[in-house]
């Protein structure tokens, strides 16, 4: 699986599987070699898929070779750079900062987690760049990959854990 950026649109990208193409949304800085926490870029380089994030009161759990986890509102994923548990999951309420796994919109519907600054976690790195569900007209992300749900569900039978995705300029 290669992404790269629209011509002409840093913040929206094409995610080639084989022959097929799909639209994607990429960070609000578009694709970056020197990825900082907090700076919105998507990372360049070589990512793997780890495991998968549902949830179940929006769908059943993706029948694929994915590892996968239940959502729940007590879910969090640690963004605190000088946290021990930055770029980790974290039980909810936890004190330093953190995004909800559990969201009201839909985009962490289904998330895939992705292995950037996993291990070890580097300080200011990066964290929590995840191929997850893309908001309407494919506005930008954080720095995550983002597809429609009927991309999502066309890229699932192809993941499993290891299964590399190159972000490419």
């Amino acid at each position: 699986m290669i992404v790269r950026a629209r011509p002409g649109r840093p913040t929206q990208g094409i995610l080639a599987l084989g022959q097929r193409t799909f639209a994607c949304a990429l960070g609000r800085a578009g694709i970056t070699s020197l990825k900082r926490e907090g700076d919105g870029a998507t990372p360049r380089g070589p990512l793997r898929v780890l495991w998968g994030y549902f949830r179940p009161d929006r769908g059943p759990v993706p029948a694929n070779a994915l590892q996968w986890r239940r959502t729940s509102p007590e879910q969090g994923w640690c963004d605190a750079s000088g946290d021990r548990n930055y770029n980790r999951p974290v039980a909810l309420p936890y004190p330093a900062s953190h995004e909800k796994m559990r969201r009201e919109d839909h985009l962490y519907d289904i998330v895939i987690v992705l292995d950037w600054n996993m291990r070890p976690a580097a300080r200011n790195r990066g964290s929590a760049i995840f191929l997850h569900l893309a908001r309407p007209g494919y506005l930008p992300t954080e720095g995550c990959i983002a597809v429609s749900r009927a991309t999502m569900m066309r890229l699932l039978p192809c993941l499993r854990r290891g299964t590399p995705i190159r972000v490419a300029p």
